[in-house]
């Protein structure tokens, strides 16, 4: 099974505690944060990378090479300029060779079945399936909605405090879907998933109640070092 692992933003929020590297690279007490995402998906059967980067994207590379020593096998799309989420699935879709692939945030961690999201595609009938996550307040997001398993409902703003779903950034895609998005700069948030719900494209998912972790901002990134060091993260 194959990923895309989106590595190629800037991680500005994170800068003031990690400048040198990408922030997927951000050191994790002895291993990059990256290492963590590509043991977890080797886990889950998810054995072929496609590495998305682009800000300093030789440091992944160079850590990182063919996959052979992390039990997985590594290419890497470089993006010459910012390409936004679409876009650099599109860039890196180049390199898949599936007719459905998982796409992720590199700077995120779940603990998580991702047998589920493929059965919930095959069940249904998805051209993506998604992940969604729990918040207490999604007035600080965008709103998610599952309805019967389809999705009903994406980036919707709230300004009312209370509970909901979001989006969680894990998505299992076909290659049809993939060869909808234009070339360029492109939003897979903004643009892509609004114009395929529009569209009537069979868009669903699951909701994930496990551990998940964004390093965007430091506190986040520290969180995450301590979890390893108690033993809150499977490695």
């Amino acid at each position: 099974m194959q990923a895309i692992l989106l590595a190629g933003g800037l991680g500005t929020r994170l800068r003031s505690v990690v400048s040198d590297r990408p922030k997927p690279m951000a050191p994790v007490v002895d291993r990059p944060f990256l290492e963590y995402v590509v043991h977890e998906l080797s886990r889950c059967g998810i054995d072929e990378m496609i590495f998305a980067v682009g800000y300093k994207g030789g440091m992944v590379e160079a850590y990182f090479g063919d996959g052979s020593r992390f039990g997985v096998k590594a290419s890497y799309a470089y993006e010459e300029e910012l390409l936004g989420t679409a876009g650099a699935i599109k860039n890196a879709g180049r390199l898949t060779t599936a007719d459905r692939f998982f796409v992720l945030n590199a700077d995120t961690f779940y603990q998580m079945d991702y047998g589920r999201l493929i059965r919930a595609q095959e069940e249904m009938g998805l051209s993506m399936a998604l992940v969604l996550r729990g918040v207490e307040d999604i007035s600080r997001y965008g709103e998610a909605a599952l309805t019967d398993g389809f999705l009903t409902g994406f980036n919707e703003k709230t300004n009312v405090p209370r509970p909901g779903t979001i989006n969680g950034g894990v998505y299992l895609m076909t290659r049809g879907l993939l060869e909808t998005i234009p070339e360029g700069k492109v939003s897979l948030e903004n643009e892509m998933i609004p114009a395929w719900m529009r569209e009537g494209r069979r868009l669903g998912g699951i909701v994930h109640d496990g551990y998940f972790i964004d390093i965007g901002v430091p506190e986040d990134y520290f969180r995450f070092q301590e979890d390893v060091k108690k033993g809150a993260v499977r490695w």
